[in-house]
């Protein structure tokens, strides 16, 4: 198996951090947005990253990578297994990729300029919101570590590229942030690049 995947990417380290919780042995290959690689613009239509190949499968959208990989790879599952729980873990899956990712490529691709300011806004007031259910449990929702939070680290940890600081108010994100920082797999999930995010 292999993952083209960009250090800086959110949606690359939310399959990496997915592939440490797991244990998985995988050929990891950085590649730079401006200069990919000829392999992976053979294979991807989209040319984006991650992009996941396992023989003769390619898969190129994150969240349909981190799906396969929980159910290729069952063991710890990242998904309860009842239907109802399952719907919703994938709408808070689909809210957050729609909220909170999608803002944060706007603060990305604005750069300095006034959009940024109002989309690092919105994602903020976002994020505060949020500070109850986070506080409710030791994981989103759950008492295990899964698919969603997962999903939800890659965008906390990067709050400081974003320039966002938490109040102390939201210091329900706080502590799920340390929990979630602390674990081993995430640990392992972060290149070089994005531990200096937070130095």
């Amino acid at each position: 198996m292999t993952l083209f995947s960009n250090p800086l990417c959110a949606h690359s380290h939310r399959v990496r951090i997915v592939l440490a919780e797991k244990g998985i042995n995988i050929d990891i290959v950085d590649v730079d947005d401006t200069d990919l690689p000829e392999d992976l613009l053979d294979l991807n239509p989209y040319n984006s990253v991650p992009t996941l190949v396992d023989r003769d499968l390619v898969l190129y959208d994150s969240r349909v990578i981190v799906e396969y990989l929980d159910e290729r790879f069952p063991h710890p599952p990242l998904m309860p297994v009842d239907p109802v729980s399952r719907a919703q873990f994938r709408l808070a899956l689909y809210r957050i990729e729609r909220d909170w990712y999608t803002t944060a490529a706007e603060i990305e691709a604005a750069g300095d300029k006034k959009p940024a300011l109002k989309a690092r806004k919105i994602l903020k007031e976002s994020v505060i919101s949020s500070a109850e259910v986070f506080s409710a449990k030791p994981y989103f929702l759950s008492d295990e570590f899964s698919l969603v939070d997962a999903t939800i680290a890659p965008i906390l940890w990067r709050l400081p590229r974003y320039g966002i600081e938490l109040p102390a108010s939201a210091a329900g994100v706080q502590g799920y942030m340390e929990r979630i920082f602390a674990r081993r797999s995430f640990q392992a999930s972060l290149t070089e690049l994005e531990r200096e995010l937070r130095q």
